[in-house]
């Protein structure tokens, strides 16, 4: 895994050994910035499931302003620090070593993010429960470009009824990204 784009550009990135992440691809981290890059520049992004800290750093390199990230595993969090000193994106970067949603909780009324960006274990419905949290928080505004990766059977049909709107989907072989904002 290496950063694609940016001031960090070709740098190699360490992931954690074992099956408990799940790095995205360069293929398809490079279709999904490629999607967003118009709104990165000086964007206050949220990275949460941050894992190794790929999507955060990715998003660093390519200007954003600042990244918080979240993760829960122990040997992540050591892997996020050692990928962001590698890279030189530590200054501009904050690590939550929590649960989501308890993150979430420590993150109210102290920062409003303009991306966020989840990769939860797959089919366990995690994003069902951060975006039911996110209705009615106030660390995001209406603005706020949320995006998912998924499996790609992972149903979305709900997301109307907690004041999401679906803007676009890409599909892959067996994951898609799911770009939400908040119903105007």
């Amino acid at each position: 895994m290496r950063v694609i784009a940016g001031s960090a550009k070709s740098l190699k990135l360490k992931t954690i050994a074992g099956m408990d992440t799940r790095p995205t691809t360069d293929r398809i981290k490079e279709t999904l910035f490629n999607m967003i890059n118009p709104l990165l520049y000086h964007a206050v992004f949220l990275d949460l499931f941050s894992g190794s800290g790929g999507i955060g750093i990715e998003a660093l390199s390519r200007g954003a302003k600042s990244c918080v990230f979240v993760e829960q595993n122990k040997a992540a969090i050591g892997c996020i620090k050692d990928n962001l000193a590698f890279t030189r994106l530590q200054d501009r970067s904050r690590i939550i070593q929590d649960d989501v949603l308890h993150a979430l909780k420590r993150l109210e009324s102290s920062v409003v993010f303009d991306i966020v960006f989840m990769d939860p274990p797959y089919d366990r419905e995690y994003e069902k429960e951060v975006l039911h949290y996110l209705t009615y928080s106030n660390i995001i505004h209406e603005k706020t470009q949320i995006i998912i990766e998924a499996s790609g059977h992972t149903d979305f049909s709900y997301v109307g009824e907690l004041n999401f709107q679906m803007e676009k989907q890409k599909e892959y072989k067996t994951n898609k990204h799911v770009f939400l904002r908040k119903k105007m």
